[in-house]
C-alpha cells in the first residue's frame, strides 16, 4: 500500500439519524471526499473533460467498528495499491478523536471507464504521480 494520506471530516447534524449517530451511507462520501483529495479534484475534472475517462466503484466493503457522532472532527486515512492497468484499490478508515481503533475501515475498489462504460487503463497523468506517493 502507498503512504496514508490523512483529510479531515467534520460532522454535521444533517449526517446523522435520530440517535445523533452519522447514517452509514454518509462513510461513502467521507470516503469519496478523501479520495478526490489524493489524486486531486482539477486532474479528475480534466481527465474527464479532454479524454472522456472517469473512475468508477466496481466494490465497495465497510466494516463498522464503532459510532460516529454529530459535531466530531473525524480523520479519514486513505492508502491504495494499483491492481493491473485497469484497477485501484483503497484502504480508507474513519478515526474518531482519540481512538484506538478506526471507526469504519472501507476497502473500495475502483475502475477506470470511459464514457461508454468500458473499461479503460488508467491513465499516466493518475499513474504517474500516485505511483510516486
Amino acid at each position: 500500500m502507498s503512504k496514508i494520506y490523512h483529510h479531515p471530516v467534520q460532522i454535521y447534524y444533517e449526517d446523522t439519524d435520530h440517535s445523533g449517530v452519522v447514517y452509514h451511507p454518509n462513510f461513502l462520501k467521507y470516503f469519496e471526499r478523501a479520495r478526490e483529495h489524493v489524486i486531486d479534484s482539477d486532474k479528475l475534472a480534466t481527465l474527464w473533460q479532454e479524454k472522456g475517462l472517469g473512475f468508477a466503484v466496481y466494490k465497495a466493503n465497510l466494516t463498522f467498528q464503532d459510532g460516529v457522532e454529530f459535531a466530531e472532527i473525524c480523520d479519514v486515512r486513505t492508502s491504495y495499491q494499483f491492481e493491473g492497468k485497469y484497477k485501484t484499490l483503497w484502504r480508507q478508515e474513519l478515526w474518531r478523536p482519540n481512538a484506538t481503533k478506526p471507526a469504519v475501515i472501507g476497502d473500495i475498489e475502483m475502475v477506470c471507464l470511459d464514457k461508454q462504460k468500458r473499461l479503460q487503463p488508467i491513465p499516466e497523468e493518475i499513474l504517474a504521480p500516485l505511483s510516486i506517493g
